[in-house]
């Protein structure tokens, strides 16, 4: 029997440029890599991801959120920036 963990994706609140996957098993027992918010399967280099094994799923989809998660960190770390330059220059 599938635990009910393996269907599921913790997400997270949607912010700019911020997308989250999960895995989901399908009727044929393959597993597909999907859009948290949207349950639209995932693609890599124009290829949707589906009809993979549960190991190349997890696998998957533990690189996307990686991926996503420096994303997210650069994109934050590039208004903190900013936010500290018109802070600089309010003063001035």
């Amino acid at each position: 029997m599938i635990g009910v963990l393996d269907n599921e994706a913790s997400a997270s609140v949607r912010s700019h440029g911020d997308e989250q996957y999960g895995r989901r098993i399908e009727a044929d027992r393959s597993w597909t890599i999907y859009h948290v918010f949207t349950g639209i399967p995932a693609s890599q280099e124009g290829l949707e991801m589906i009809g993979l094994s549960r190991s190349v799923a997890t696998d998957g989809m533990l690189s996307l959120n990686c991926r996503n998660e420096r994303r997210r960190k650069e994109y934050m770390n590039g208004l903190l920036r900013v936010s500290v330059l018109l802070q600089t220059a309010r003063a001035n």
